[in-house]
């Protein structure tokens, strides 16, 4: 019994520290506040900046609630184990306190996503490397894999363009992840994911090995940050090839956005109207110059927080071995697991913690 008193003392003292670290007496205040806000009149006139109030009046309740829950019962595992027939309870107890510390730990892993916009939706880009229907086979895989794992957590994922290999697979495609913090989490992702395994599309099963490119970036909204003037843009639009009825085929709905300074062209097509692809499109330019900038930031740090890659071809950050033994590890943090089906379906979490904590060292 001793025991689980010191692990309900030691739990306490986590939470101590997590409530500082989430600023939660802040955040009630923020709540308070919000609250009033969104009861006056007009609030709404404003969609985008209403929507985005509400969002993250949504967050601060949501990480109260989970701080608060932590509490009352790490209150009554003290209660129970302090009462008489205590010992009667271990293994109930036990459970307990297991599944208040696992709780704790998913908490704590949002104290590692402190970054401007980790808060922020993210556009996922994934790109098939050389090796012809090979590497368009794998950047589906790939494409599926965070389609899982967004799922998985609830988060809404939407194809914002699409180009489909010639044989199987996809050439490219992008989408938007909106979820809570969802560009925190998927920002490591961003880099070369390399697959060894036996062809598929190879009658002698021969060794294969492919290579896709994953970029993320966060959704930023219109801002003066990363300023847009009408006369550095030049728009076409067109008939989209992709999916989204028939109505998004017979007009030219498609819009293609180039940058006329950096030369960046983005492509939306998925929408069924024109403004909206608009919209869409200028979101994916605002993200991308934002990473041109973030990039040269980086570069000048890289002195004080060692050598900085960019995310391109030989910066491999996992590989996902099928053939001839099954693994997946990820190069960067040394984390490893043996069974890549499941991680192909999604259940990529542990990289994704591994590499949170590195980043936070």
């Amino acid at each position: 019994m001793e025991e689980i008193e010191q692990k309900i003392a030691d739990l306490k003292g986590r939470l101590g520290l997590l409530r500082d670290k989430l600023k939660i007496e802040e955040k009630k205040a923020q709540i308070k506040i919000l609250e009033e806000e969104i009861t006056k009149p007009g609030f709404w006139d404003d969609q985008e900046g209403a929507q985005r109030k509400t969002k993250i009046l949504s967050d601060c309740q949501g990480e109260v609630k989970q701080i608060e829950s932590l509490v009352e019962k790490l209150g009554s595992l003290e209660e129970i184990v302090r009462s008489q027939g205590a010992d009667s309870l271990v293994t109930d107890l036990e459970k307990e306190v297991k599944e208040v510390g696992m709780a704790m730990e998913k908490l704590e892993m949002t104290t590692y996503l402190g970054g401007k916009y980790d808060i922020a939706d993210a556009i996922v880009s994934i790109h098939a490397g050389q090796g012809g229907v090979e590497a368009m086979d794998w950047a589906q895989m790939l494409q599926r894999m965070y389609v899982r794992y967004a799922e998985g957590r609830g988060w809404k994922i939407d194809i914002v363009d699409l180009m489909p290999g010639d044989e199987a697979g996809v050439k490219s495609v992008t989408m938007t992840i909106s979820g809570k913090k969802a560009y925190g989490y998927l920002k490591g992702e961003r880099g070369v994911h390399r697959l060894v395994r036996q062809s598929p599309f190879n009658a002698d099963k021969l060794r294969q090995t492919s290579f896709a490119l994953v970029e993320v970036l966060p959704q930023i909204e219109e801002s003066g940050e990363v300023p847009l003037p009408e006369s550095d843009l030049v728009w076409e639009f067109f008939r989209a090839s992709s999916h989204g009825g028939q109505n998004v085929q017979k007009v030219s709905t498609a819009v293609r956005l180039r940058h006329k300074p950096s030369g960046i062209i983005v492509t939306s097509q998925s929408e069924r109207y024109q403004e909206r692809n608009r919209e869409i499109a200028l979101r994916l330019l605002r993200a991308k110059l934002w990473e041109i900038e973030e990039e040269k930031r980086q570069t000048e740090k890289k002195s004080l927080k060692g050598e900085f890659k960019l995310a391109g071809w030989g910066n491999q950050i996992r590989s996902y071995i099928l053939h001839p033994y099954k693994m997946v590890k990820d190069l960067r943090t040394g984390f490893t697991v043996n069974d890549p089906f499941a991680v192909l379906d999604g259940e990529i979490e542990g990289f994704i913690d591994a590499e949170l904590k590195s980043l936070s060292n």
